[in-house]
């Protein structure tokens, strides 16, 4: 099975479960997904993801992928590896909530598994919402170095999503709780932007951790777009701009596009 909607893709690593479990949290809520479903939602996506972590590469290195999609009254999750097939063992000694496909079945409507040696393993969720309506296709994409590339339409469903995201990689640099807050800002900052901001009015966000501090890489953007941004990030009536909370930003641009580039550190600059 394979959902195109979403897509978040992440080296195995035991700390990036958190940030799988906490962007789905946020789409689930940003979907008006009660609280005890987005419970079972995080629950089931840890354990799935910690069986990639922990049994889908003999090497210890590979990629996480997850997809999502809303499907009418429920919310399809497929955890991916790309390893040597191991399919979920609830007996398996691991670090995970050591209670595998038992407690997948129990708290998701349906699932699935395929897969099979060499071809790595898919597990598929259906996690049902108690809402009607669609929502805009999302998409967390290609890792950047140990980081995250996030890709959505532009609109409501981007802070939610971006926000979480960005909040982990802080939170990992040991940012203080205000700091933590001005991270906030920016990305709300970000996630305020229309789609004429961008060549096809997709939001292209890459986050990655690099020497204890957070970097944000905005686009690619129509020419003139990264100067827009950050205009409209100035707080009107005051003598300050939340481009002021970043430590370093600059605009980059090619032949084709430019990108808005933002670095934020754990200490504010005094």
């Amino acid at each position: 099975m394979t959902v195109r909607d979403f897509q978040l893709v992440l080296p195995a690593q035991a700390e990036n479960v958190s940030v799988v479990r906490h962007a789905l949290a946020g789409l689930a809520e940003a979907m008006d997904m009660d609280p005890a479903q987005v419970a079972d939602l995080k629950t089931v996506v840890t354990e799935a993801c910690m069986n990639v972590v922990v049994h889908a590469y003999d090497d210890g290195e590979g990629p996480l992928e997850v997809d999502a999609c809303r499907d009418g009254d429920a919310l399809v999750v497929v955890v991916r590896d790309r390893g040597s097939g191991i399919r979920p063992r609830p007996d398996a000694a691991r670090e995970s909530l050591r209670m595998g496909l038992p407690l997948i079945a129990a708290l998701s409507s349906s699932f699935e598994i395929s897969g099979g040696p060499g071809r790595g393993t898919e597990v598929a969720m259906r996690m049902t919402i108690s809402v009607d309506g669609n929502e805009p296709a999302v998409k967390v994409a290609e890792p950047v170095g140990e980081g995250a590339a996030v890709s959505m339409p532009a609109g409501d469903l981007v802070g939610p999503v971006l926000g979480r995201v960005i909040s982990i990689f802080a939170v990992r640099a040991d940012f203080s709780v205000d700091r933590l807050s001005d991270v906030t800002l920016l990305a709300d900052a970000i996630s305020a932007q229309g789609p004429d901001h961008f060549p096809d009015g997709t939001t292209r966000v890459a986050v990655e951790e690099e020497d204890g501090a957070v970097a944000i890489r905005v686009g690619p953007m129509v020419d003139g777009a990264g100067q827009r941004l950050l205009d409209q990030m100035r707080i009107p009536g005051l003598d300050a701009s939340l481009e002021g909370l970043a430590d370093a930003v600059r605009v980059e641009r090619d032949e084709d596009a430019e990108h808005l580039l933002l670095e934020i550190r754990p200490q504010a600059r005094v």
